[in-house]
C-alpha cells in the first residue's frame, strides 16, 4: 500500500502533534495517535476490494489532515480551561465517521438519506447499516481507550461513545448537502469532529 499521507499532510500531522503534546501532555497525544493507527487499519482493510470499486483512497494530503485534525489541536489547546472531554467526543466523532466510511463501503446496500433510496456505495450522505454499526464500533473503541488513558469511568467513556456517534451521524446528514454543492468532503468532516466537540462540551461537563 502507499503511505497514508503526502509531504504535505505528514508535515503538517507532525506539526499538530507537536502542538497537541505541548498542550494536553502525553495523554492527548496518545489518543490522536491511537486515532491514527485505527484510521491506517480500517483504510487498509480490504482496500484491493476498494480499489476495484473505485473509492480507494491510498494518499490524502494536507486538506484531510487539517479538516480532520484542526479542531482536536485547537481543543486541546484550550484545555487546561475546559477540560478534556470535548477533546474526546471530538476524537471519538472523526474516528467513528473513519470507521463508517471505510468499513461501510464493504457490505449491504446504501441508502440515500435525502431520497431513501439505493445509491453508489462511497457516496456522501448515503448510509449502510453496515457502516452504522462499524461507526459505533470505533466511538466506543476511542471512549475505551479514554477510560484508561484519561482515567474516566465506564459511564462517562460510553457517553463519549454516544457523542462520536453523534458527529458520524451529522457527517452522513450533512453529505447530502455536500452532495448538492454545499460544502466538500472537507467541510463535512468538519461538521462532524464540531457535532462530537460540542456534545462533549455541553453534555458531558
Amino acid at each position: 500500500m502507499a503511505r497514508p499521507l503526502d509531504k504535505e499532510g505528514i508535515i503538517l500531522a507532525v506539526a499538530m502533534g507537536i502542538v497537541i503534546f505541548w498542550s494536553g501532555g502525553i495523554p492527548y497525544l496518545a489518543l490522536m495517535l491511537i486515532f491514527f493507527a485505527l484510521a491506517l487499519v480500517v483504510t487498509g482493510y480490504e482496500h484491493e476490494s476498494k480499489r476495484e470499486m473505485g473509492i480507494y483512497e491510498h494518499e490524502r494530503g494536507w486538506e484531510n489532515v487539517l479538516s480532520n485534525g484542526l479542531l482536536p489541536t485547537m481543543l486541546a489547546l484550550v484545555s487546561p480551561g475546559m477540560g478534556p472531554l470535548p477533546y474526546l467526543a471530538c476524537i471519538a466523532a472523526v474516528t467513528a465517521d473513519k470507521f463508517a466510511s471505510e468499513i461501510g463501503v464493504l457490505g449491504g446496500n446504501p441508502i440515500d438519506l435525502a431520497t431513501m433510496k439505493p445509491a453508489k456505495p462511497g457516496r456522501s450522505g448515503a448510509v449502510t447499516l453496515m457502516g452504522t454499526v462499524a461507526s459505533l464500533a470505533g466511538a466506543t473503541a476511542i471512549g475505551f481507550c479514554a477510560m484508561y488513558i484519561f482515567n474516566i469511568n465506564a459511564t462517562l467513556a460510553l457517553m463519549i461513545g454516544a457523542a462520536g456517534f453523534a458527529g458520524s451521524l451529522a457527517d452522513s446528514a450533512f453529505g447530502v448537502l455536500e452532495e448538492r454543492g454545499f460544502g466538500t468532503k472537507g467541510t463535512t468532516n468538519f461538521v462532524c469532529s464540531l457535532t462530537g466537540a460540542l456534545i462533549g462540551f455541553f453534555l458531558l461537563r
